[in-house]
């Protein structure tokens, strides 16, 4: 019979933070370039109408 391993709980896990954070910056750059495009083919017809 063979005795369980311990858990290691030292792992490092900076590599999945930086994926985490990877992932969350491409999400939040996927919206804002959305949102850009979307306001500001709505946006430029008002600056035609004001100048």
């Amino acid at each position: 019979m063979t005795t369980p391993r311990p858990v290691d709980s030292t792992r490092d896990e900076r590599g999945a933070s930086a994926v985490e954070y990877a992932l969350l910056a491409a999400l939040s750059a996927a919206g804002l370039f959305t949102a850009m495009s979307t306001l500001g083919t709505r946006i430029i017809p008002l600056y035609d109408l004001v100048f």
